[in-house]
């Protein structure tokens, strides 16, 4: 039986590949030196993988920004605006790629199926041609066999990658494509075979979804391409059951599937039933996902009921997908509560688990192994029954929420009008979604007063001076609806976490999120309660500031959830409205303070989205109603507005129509405003500032969004704002931008009143 890893993170122990990218970024690094420094954060991750005890380790995982991105670089899927001719991609091109250059606008960005990585998304052109440019997989596997590891090169395979892309106009449809690409996966194959790779895998989470049948045809028709080629082909499919992909992916001509028996444990039987004598069946035994140790006595009932059909040598022992979405190791977290860290497993502790588990079932009932399981068994009953998991007062108030708390006392349209008078705002108001870049000062003085070398006096002031410097900025440029930086916050989720009860933060957890960015989860572990306001103090001075409204921002009870460590002994529905309620308070704190805008960002509402149709509507119901009882007990006047991010809105635009926000803005800058009409519900944002990109987009640029937006919404229910938070940008970006976008929308605001007032364009202007 043998112990496989998936994938590791990539960030490094100290988030050495952020640092390392940035200082490519910044000129401080050459291309070689940034190829080291990748070099070396690979083999640190082989070690570590070694050290706990797994055999078969995964090459090729790692990316200098985004394996997606990676595959079409390697396949020749590169928009013509960014090709020059036959020569090499180099580390510049490269990343010109995700965040942009001067001449090209970057790939779109969106979430990696329900996750919170963002991926870059493919786009196939008319007539383009797919070849093998590249040859990182089989230099990564050579650079790890050169240092003594014997890997398994990681693919994302060619259906994923074909279903996960976009096709322009005049492109081919995808049964062609997916025969001009099989060859190149072919010679990649031959590659990998000659350079003494005994396994290969094809990551197809694309299964886990629900499939059309000419979907269905094209992973026939891949597979069958790739049947003759050697190496032997692992087949990973996760984050969902195959449910009624199974009888697809068991006959495809493949030495092995991997099935995710965290997310669905019920497949096991099926697929045992189902597969071809000889095929490996590779077992997804503990949560790639989520911190919290195994259940090691249901992970052997399971692993049981394989070896009894299949035995060991057609058995592997993995976790349930890879480890991306995880922290490193726990052994970092030397100041977290023991009894809390007692209850988790990170990235390296979870292949400890995997190794244990191969140790149990092989039949080595040593009184090592005995102690290590009935230990892993205390410790899950300790949690259980730990005094903090569980608040009769929490518990209560959930029990005791009515209908009528989910409901605004009037309509949108009725809202609208009262809204209108209360905070009067010009045609095509404009705003930014929230924060303001996060400088070097800043952190540093946020590092010191953690640490204790400046006092709180001191650093509040030096916050009240930054917020003072923003909104009088905001007030320069013209900004209608202002916002205070959100400087005193080091993350929207762990600001939030840090000061309500039931959370933990983690001083080195962090996870990747896009590129080199890097959030820190916190764990959610016990019922939630909020003792205190929280954005109160910060929102009322930056009010205080000015007569133009300054919006009051909080992360939404969805978002709240979805990005941390959530607890998994209670329905996700219960946690929400636990968060729901908390916010619920908060929100009317900062109306009572004299608030009138108030934004409860939900980026994660389209991302918690279950992968199958048919397990939509429950979560729906749930994810609409936590944040409607966040926001429904303000009055009319009040103004609620609410920000996605990065998600696929197409299908969406309904749903968020019914969170009855007042104002809702979408990320639509990377897409070039592929905005549907929405309803009439609700004004709408849709960002046409792409904020993860330095590039800084000129006034017409601006103009030609904004008529693009101007035919799917009137002008009076349209507003301006960029396409997110810009604390990842600086001030040399930021400030250029959002003035030539206010200098946009005085143009549009120009224009509209002369095509309603039919005079001169010049008078207009003037105007």
């Amino acid at each position: 039986m043998i112990t496989a890893n998936l994938g590791f993170p990539r960030i490094g122990l100290q988030r050495e590949l952020k640092f390392a990218v940035e200082r490519f970024w910044s000129g401080k690094w050459n291309e070689r030196q940034l190829h080291d420094a990748a070099r070396e954060l690979r083999l640190a991750r082989w070690r570590l993988q070694a050290e706990a005890g797994i055999q078969l380790l995964p090459s090729n995982d790692f990316s200098l920004f985004d394996h997606v991105l990676d595959t079409a670089v390697m396949t020749g899927a590169i928009p013509s605006r960014f090709r020059r001719g036959d020569q090499p991609l180099n580390a510049a091109d490269y990343f010109a790629l995700a965040r942009g250059a001067l001449h090209a606008a970057p790939l779109q960005m969106t979430k990696w199926f329900d996750t919170n990585y963002h991926y870059l998304v493919p786009e196939f052109e008319p007539g383009m041609e797919f070849r093998l440019a590249g040859d990182k997989p089989v230099r990564e596997f050579l650079e790890a066999k050169s240092a003594g590891f014997q890997t398994r090169p990681v693919l994302l395979g060619p259906v994923s990658f074909l279903l996960l892309g976009q096709r322009r106009p005049g492109a081919e449809n995808l049964r062609a494509l997916a025969e001009r690409l099989s060859p190149v996966y072919g010679q990649l194959l031959a590659r990998l075979a000659a350079a003494g790779a005994d396994w290969v895998q094809f990551d197809e989470p694309c299964l886990g979804l629900d499939l059309e049948s000419a979907q269905r045809e094209l992973y026939e028709l891949a597979y069958t391409r790739l049947a003759a080629r050697a190496p032997k082909i692992m087949l990973a499919a996760y984050y969902a059951g195959l449910r009624d992909n199974l009888r697809l992916a068991c006959g495809l001509p493949v030495a092995g599937i991997h099935l995710d028996l965290v997310s669905d444990p019920g497949q096991l039987q099926p697929a045992i039933r189902s597969v071809p004598a000889g095929m490996h069946l590779s077992l997804g035994l503990v949560d790639g996902r989520n911190v919290w140790r195994a259940d090691l006595d249901r992970a052997l009932d399971l692993l049981r009921v394989a070896q009894w059909y299949c035995g060991d040598e057609r058995l592997q022992l993995a976790p349930s997908c890879p480890l991306l979405h995880l922290p490193l190791d726990l052994r970092r977290e030397a100041a977290l509560d023991l009894r809390l860290s007692g209850w988790l497993a990170f990235a390296f502790q979870k292949l400890e688990e995997l190794v244990l588990l191969a140790r149990a079932a092989g039949g080595k009932n040593s009184f090592e192994i005995a102690g290590r399981l009935a230990e892993a068994r205390r410790l899950r009953n300790q949690r259980q029954i730990a005094p903090e998991m569980r608040k009769n007062s929490i518990r209560a108030r959930v029990a005791g929420i009515r209908p009528a708390m989910r409901r605004r006392a009037s309509p949108y349209p009725a809202r609208r009008a009262l809204q209108a008078k209360a905070i009067p705002l010009p045609c095509l108001p404009a705003t930014t979604i929230g924060s303001f870049p996060q400088t070097r000062p800043l952190r540093a003085a946020r590092a010191a007063w953690r640490a204790g070398r400046i006092s709180q006096a001191k650093y509040e002031a030096f916050l009240r001076r930054e917020i003072e410097r923003a909104i009088r900025f905001q007030e320069a440029i013209g900004l209608d609806v202002l916002v205070h930086g959100e400087f005193e916050r080091n993350d929207m989720v762990e600001y939030f976490a840090e000061r309500l009860e039931g959370f933990a933060p983690t001083a080195s957890g962090w996870v990747q999120s896009f590129g080199p960015c890097c959030v820190k989860p916190p764990i959610l572990f016990g019922d939630v309660e909020r003792r205190r306001p929280i954005a109160l103090a910060w929102a009322r001075f930056a009010q205080s500031l000015t007569a133009k409204p300054v919006k009051g921002i909080l992360t939404g009870p969805l978002t709240l959830l979805r990005w941390s460590f959530v607890r998994d002994d209670l329905p996700a529905a219960e946690i929400a409205f636990q968060l729901a309620l908390a916010l619920r308070d908060e929100i009317a704190d900062l109306e009572s303070a004299g608030l009138r805008v108030i934004q409860v960002d939900e980026p994660a509402l389209r991302e918690g989205l279950p992968l199958r149709q048919a397990d939509r509507a429950a979560y729906l119901t749930w994810a609409v109603a936590a944040f409607r009882l966040a926001t429904a007990g303000v009055r009319d006047q009040t103004q609620i507005h609410t920000h996605i991010c990065y998600s696929d809105l197409r299908d969406f635009l309904p749903v968020l129509a019914a969170l009855d926000a007042d104002v809702i803005s979408v990320e639509t800058a990377r897409s070039g405003m592929q905005f549907a009409a929405p309803g009439k519900q609700s004004a709408w944002g849709p960002g046409i500032y792409d904020s993860h990109s330095p590039r800084v987009p000129a006034v017409a640029q601006f103009r030609a969004l904004i008529r693009q937006a101007l035919h799917a919404l009137p002008a009076e229910r349209l507003w301006i704002n960029p396409d997110c938070g810009l604390k990842t940008r600086r001030w040399q970006e930021v400030r250029p931008a959002l003035r030539n976008m206010m200098r946009a929308v005085r143009q549009a605001r120009a224009e509209r009143c002369r095509a309603a007032l039919r005079i001169p364009a010049n008078l207009a202007a003037s105007a």
